[in-house]
């Protein structure tokens, strides 16, 4: 969801500068609309750069499971890796890196593949 974007960045352009998107989705075991939910992903991405690069961050939340109440933080600018920065519950301490791979995008779905190694507490 487009939550804010520059007054030069109008909805049918292609520049994504200065835009601001938000992220509130099932966190699912595959990529099929049937696949076990086993938490939430939430958070922000700013598009700010000129070449269209961003800055992340974004929650996983797990609430099944070993990982019930425990979540991954990532804040990271760029690819191929975001950078796992923290976590709650098992995940205490979490560092590590998070490889993200584009499964579907199209004008009303984005599928995101998400490999993520952690070292924690």
């Amino acid at each position: 969801v487009v939550v804010a974007q520059a007054n030069i960045t109008s909805n049918n352009s292609s520049v994504t500068f200065a835009t601001l998107v938000s992220v509130n989705d099932p966190l699912r075991t595959g990529p099929e609309p049937d696949s076990e939910v086993i938490g939430n992903v939430q958070g922000i991405s700013l598009l700010a750069g000129s070449n269209a690069s961003s800055t992340q961050y974004i929650e996983f939340g797990f609430n099944t499971g070993k990982f019930n109440g425990s979540s991954l933080s990532i804040f990271s600018r760029g690819e191929p890796g975001l950078a796992v920065v923290g976590g709650r519950g098992r995940f205490m301490m979490a560092k590590g890196i998070a490889i993200f791979n584009p499964i579907l995008i199209n004008a009303t779905n984005v599928i995101m593949e998400f490999n993520v190694t952690v070292i924690h507490y």
